[in-house]
């Protein structure tokens, strides 16, 4: 089985509305680089909402976002100044609430200057791509007979056909009347 290669990603964003969209291009182009395409959904969808709330409510809006890549697991690090979790990231519609739905695993610890809140995702065998590969089909010209070939055995079976029938006629005895 082929091992995959760990891959590590490090960016420094300073939030803003129009960052944040950069953010999710910049990490796309970064998945599918890694031949993760499939996971770039959820993984940007997770981070923006992150990054949303920095922008939203943070007092410093400098962060750090990271994404590990092991073979199996891909981890996404989001990382900002301050070190509370409010009550409302845990809400129905919080922002934590969405990463936990979206996510195979996540959590968050402090850091030394403020907190981490990270994600993780499985990577499941790819579906879009078969590891054997497949008989190639027929071509038509293997599939059909040419028209010409099939045309002249018809004839010459007709031919034999007709000569067999008057050979038949020949030796028949002829009946009187």
């Amino acid at each position: 089985m082929k091992s995959a290669i760990p891959c590590y990603y490090h960016l420094d964003v300073e939030v803003s509305p129009e960052r944040i969209d950069q953010v999710r291009r910049i990490l796309t182009a970064h998945l599918r680089h890694w031949g993760l395409g499939i996971l770039s959904e959820p993984v940007c969808h997770c981070t923006g909402v992150l990054l949303h709330e920095i922008e939203e409510h943070g007092a410093d809006k400098k962060t750090v976002v990271e994404m590990w890549w092991n073979g199996q697991h891909l981890i996404t690090a989001v990382s900002d100044s301050n070190r509370d979790l409010p009550r409302r990231h845990y809400g129905p519609q919080g922002c934590l609430t969405q990463i936990a739905a979206l996510s195979d695993g996540w959590g968050s610890f402090p850091a030394t200057h403020g907190k981490i809140i990270w994600f993780s995702r499985r990577v499941r065998a790819p579906e879009h791509a078969p590891l054997a590969p497949t008989t190639p089909a027929p071509s038509l010209r293997e599939a059909l007979e040419l028209p010409r070939a099939a045309g002249a055995e018809v004839a010459g079976a007709a031919a034999e056909a007709g000569g067999a029938a008057a050979t038949a006629e020949a030796e028949a005895p002829v009946a009187a009347v």
